[in-house]
């Protein structure tokens, strides 16, 4: 059975038995930062992204292990869907966004904006808006532009807040937020 086999079958039987399995909890807010730094027997990420009709639920972390398989899908899938170019996101941006949903309690999938953006996407957006930076994370795959149905923008910072990781815009008229792997900091109403 070749190493691809392996991922598949390891992956559909934990996603199979998902139903089965008793999952931890939500973490309370007070352990959202350990959920982060690695609590837990595997990360999942559920998301769809409307401009491309593509909706992504996988595993992409088991026992302390990236499954590197996962994690190209999730590049893809965090591609500038303008350009249909990806590019190696932060893993960090994995974690920040699967303790955020945790958080939520939600089954309802984030919904991906924005993830890797080109230049020429980016110069495009500036053009467009002023609150899009010159040098946005966006552009070195370090950040998320996600909203999640049936949660207030303050929500989902909220929880992003008890991760104490990273920045966190908030964009309650365009209705979604900012999450990046850089320093701790948040923006916006």
């Amino acid at each position: 059975m070749n190493k691809s086999n392996i991922y598949y079958n390891r992956r559909n039987f934990l996603l199979g038995a998902g139903a089965m399995v008793a999952l931890s909890a939500a973490p309370v807010y007070s352990k959202a930062t350990g959920y982060v730094k690695g609590a837990g027997q595997y990360r999942r990420l559920t998301m769809f992204n409307g401009q491309t009709s593509e909706n992504i639920d996988i595993i992409y972390w088991i026992d302390g292990v990236p499954i590197l398989e996962a994690t190209s899908e999730i590049n893809w899938f965090m591609r500038d869907w303008r350009e249909d170019v990806s590019f190696e996101m932060q893993r960090d941006n994995f974690y920040h966004i699967s303790a955020v949903h945790n958080l939520l309690e939600t089954n309802e999938p984030i919904q991906l904006l924005s993830g890797y953006r080109t230049k020429k996407t980016n110069d495009h957006l500036r053009r467009k808006s002023r609150s899009v930076s010159r040098n946005s994370y966006h552009l070195k795959g370090m950040a998320a532009d996600i909203r999640v149905k049936g949660r207030r923008v303050s929500q989902i910072a909220k929880a992003a807040q008890a991760c104490s990781f990273g920045g966190i815009g908030q964009y309650s008229s365009s209705n979604f937020i900012h999450l990046d792997c850089a320093d701790v900091r948040v923006w916006g109403s």
